[in-house]
């Protein structure tokens, strides 16, 4: 079972001046996939809040999938690919390659977006646009590939112990031990 959090990043909505329907669209389609939200927080766009309520996440051992939604875009406020980043072990771009495609058979500007992936440790911290529809298409759009990443993430290959047919192969001609 995936353990997830939440992180909604929004000037507007950390101010209480907007409601978080992002975060709120996110937890309602990942309970739908069958995933457990184990936690969830609001940050306004600012890096090092982002980074900090990211990296501790996922230093903690307990979350599996950190979804961000917010600050994907080109905006001067929009940094949260930059904030996690900062704090990530690794980037996965094929993840937002998927998320763009996808998107652009909704809207055109899907392709302005900064989405994407990265990890941390054994933690798989997706960066998903700010608006509900965006963020859940684009979810949707990678939630095929996120119980792979995060069993690879865990160390789990699905790799058996046997030798290869290569190895195999080179061992009947001598060439390998």
């Amino acid at each position: 079972m995936i353990r997830a959090a939440i992180l909604t990043i929004s000037d507007s909505v950390a101010a209480g001046a907007r409601e978080d329907r992002s975060g709120v669209s996110l937890a309602g389609r990942a309970g739908q996939i069958g995933w457990i939200i184990a936690d969830a927080n609001i940050v306004p766009d600012e890096m090092e809040e982002i980074a900090q309520a990211v990296q501790k996440w996922a230093d903690s051992g307990e979350i599996d999938l950190i979804l961000c939604t917010g600050g994907t875009g080109l905006g001067p406020r929009d940094v949260t690919p930059e904030a996690v980043r900062s704090i990530a072990s690794r980037e996965a771009p094929g993840f937002g390659e998927v998320m763009r495609v996808k998107g652009r058979k909704s809207t055109p500007f899907a392709a302005l977006s900064r989405s994407g992936a990265f990890t941390r440790g054994a933690t798989l911290i997706l960066a998903l646009p700010g608006s509900p529809a965006g963020a859940v298409e684009s979810l949707d759009a990678v939630a095929d590939l996120i119980p792979h990443a995060v069993n690879l993430l865990h160390g789990q290959t699905g790799h058996e112990s046997k030798p290869s047919p290569v190895a195999e192969h080179l061992k009947d001609r001598g060439g390998a031990s």
